[in-house]
Order: structure tokens, then sequence, then C-alpha cells
């Protein structure tokens, strides 16, 4: 029996199969504002009835164009991504544009082959956000694409494309001298990755403090850990059994901060009571948490909209100069640290 050969059902078709000219199907499968509602609904029946698929890679190809955006985050699970991806879909989405999700779990390696695989993909622009060990290799990688390109949250040197993200010096400023203010004088400083720019911005912010108040730095409260809640346990099982442990942690991120509670709970170490508890990032979940926690917010849904924005103009305006937004960060005190 002859093997029947199923070739794809092309746009010419459709619009004869809908007695239309093509450049009108062509308007139809671009969603062009211009065309009647009529006209829609009857070249939409026809690809449905012809089972037509769209190329929009050939498509893309011959407009040197897409309206496919690439994002990359680093772990979709943190809450404070989650928000983040809200911001930059719903605002490219309302542009007209679809997500390319793609997660590196933090892997450096995973980060590459996904540019890569994306420009290959020829999506319109990338928004990233950077692992926290992005090397020399990636600032290479970043500035040899000529894709659009934006970064978020996590900063790279020398990578030649707009930046979005919060001060995270001044907040981790602001959470520490509301600390001190409270009389604190052991302050522990957990979780994050030491070489990455968000946790060497919060240093810097932890060592003003400290410096305005004349204190000098026990090295052996710094403990620099995976930034998610079994990092947040390790690191604190670091410093509360010291001879002198801290009285007030100040913690990476609100995930770091959920583990600390949880570990502290575990040891009947009352948080807002026994011992202060700061974290970063005001996800929801934070004010929601037993007990409420203190923290720093870095407005991830805020971030999201405003890279998205960048991106859009990047991708519509390529001579436009590169643009680094600093969101200034905000301190919300709750239960964790408000008892004097």
């Amino acid at each position: 029996m002859k093997k029947m050969n199923k070739q794809r059902v092309t746009l010419q078709e459709v619009a004869k199969h809908a007695g239309v000219s093509t450049s009108t199907a062509s308007l139809v499968v671009r969603n062009n504002p211009r065309i009647s509602e009529a006209t829609r609904k009857k070249v939409l029946q026809s690809m449905e009835d012809l089972g037509y698929v769209y190329d929009r890679v050939a498509a893309n190809m011959r407009s040197k164009s897409s309206n496919i955006v690439g994002v990359i985050v680093t772990d979709i699970s943190n809450t404070f991504i989650s928000e983040f991806l809200i911001g930059v879909q719903t605002t490219l989405e309302s542009l007209g544009y679809t997500v390319l999700l793609g997660t590196t779990f933090d892997s450096v390696d995973k980060q590459e082959r996904l540019i890569s695989t994306m420009v290959e993909h020829r999506v319109g622009g990338i928004i990233l956000n950077p692992a926290s060990k992005s090397s020399a290799r990636t600032v290479k990688q970043l500035n040899q694409i000529r894709t659009p390109k934006v970064l978020a949250n996590r900063e790279l040197s020398d990578v030649q494309c707009d930046y979005v993200g919060v001060d995270y010096e001044q907040g981790a400023w602001m959470a520490i001298r509301h600390l001190l203010q409270k009389g604190h004088r052991r302050i522990a400083f957990l979780g994050g990755i030491k070489t990455s720019s968000t946790w060497i911005e919060r240093m810097k912010g932890f060592k003003r403090a400290h410096d305005e108040a004349n204190l000098t730095i026990d090295e052996s409260l710094i403990i620099d850990m995976v930034p998610t809640r079994e990092g947040g346990k390790e690191a604190l099982a670091q410093v509360i059994d010291q001879p002198e442990p801290p009285t007030a942690i100040f913690c990476f991120s609100d995930l770091v901060a959920f583990g600390v509670i949880q570990e502290l709970s575990a040891r009947d170490i009352k948080p807002g009571e026994d011992i202060d508890v700061v974290g970063f990032d005001n996800v929801p979940e934070a004010e929601m948490y037993h007990p409420p926690l203190t923290t720093v917010s870095s407005f991830p849904r805020s971030i999201g909209v405003k890279a998205a924005n960048l991106l859009y103009h990047k991708m519509n305006e390529q001579d436009e100069e590169l643009q680094r937004l600093i969101l200034k960060p905000q301190l919300h005190i709750r239960e964790t640290s408000s008892s004097s």
C-alpha cells in the first residue's frame, strides 16, 4: 500500500478556502487590527477546517523579527522568581508577545545552553535572571549575540545591555540599621552566594551599617549558602551553637529566612522573642508566615514589568542608550523583629 505524503497546509490554501487574498490571510494570522471581524472569523474557520499551523519560525526569518521573547530564570519554585515572572509575562502579553520560559536551576552550563537555543530559534529578545556563578564566559556569550537583551535582579559587570534591579546595598543597610537601633550587636548574615552581585551589594550595606555604628563584624557570623529553605537551615546550624551566638539574623532572602525560622522553631527558639530575624524580598508568603516576617521589599513584580518594557523598547528602537533602572527598597517591620 502506498504511503500518503502529508504535506503542511499552506497559507495560500487557507486563503483560497476562505475566499480571500493571501495577504489578507497573512494579516489575520498576525492578528492585524485592520481586518474586519467577519473576515477574521472566516479565515480562522478555514484554518481549523484545513488543519493549518502557522510556521512562525519561517515568518520570523522573512520579517527578521519575532513576537516570541525568551525569559531565562534560576528557579520558578522560588516565590520571588514567580512574582518576577508575573510582571514579565503580563506586560509582554499586553504588548502582543509570547513568552518562552527557560529555567537554569542556577546552573551556568544550563544557562549558556538556553541562551544559545533561544538565539537559534530567533526569539525577538531575551530577559535573563543570571545564574549566581555566571562567569566571564557568560559575559562573552551575551556580548556576542545581537539579540536584544535585558538583565534583571542580578547584574553582570561588562555586559552591554540594560539592567533592572533594586538597591540591594540600601535595603541591607536599612535592615541592619533597624536591628542596631534595637540594640543588637551580634548580627549574622546567612545565605546567598558570595560571588554573586546581589550578595556583594547586600554585604556592602551590612558593612556600612556596622561602620556607622563603629562596630566590628564577626566574620564567623557570615555564612554563605545556597539561597533556599534548606540553605537557611544549614547556615543557622553553623552560627546558633557558637559560644556567643547571634542575637539577630539578617537573611539573604525570605526563602532563606523561612528555613531559618523553621530551624529555630525546631530548637524551641522563638523568632521575634528570643532572636530577631529579617528577610529580603517581601514575597507574599512573608506577611502570612508564622510569625510574620520582617523583610525588605525588592518589588520583584515591578522589576518584571520594567524589564519587559525595557526589552520592548530595545526590540523596537535599536539605537536607544543602555539603561540601568534601580528601584528603591522598603523595610516592612513585622513580628520577627518588632518586639522591644
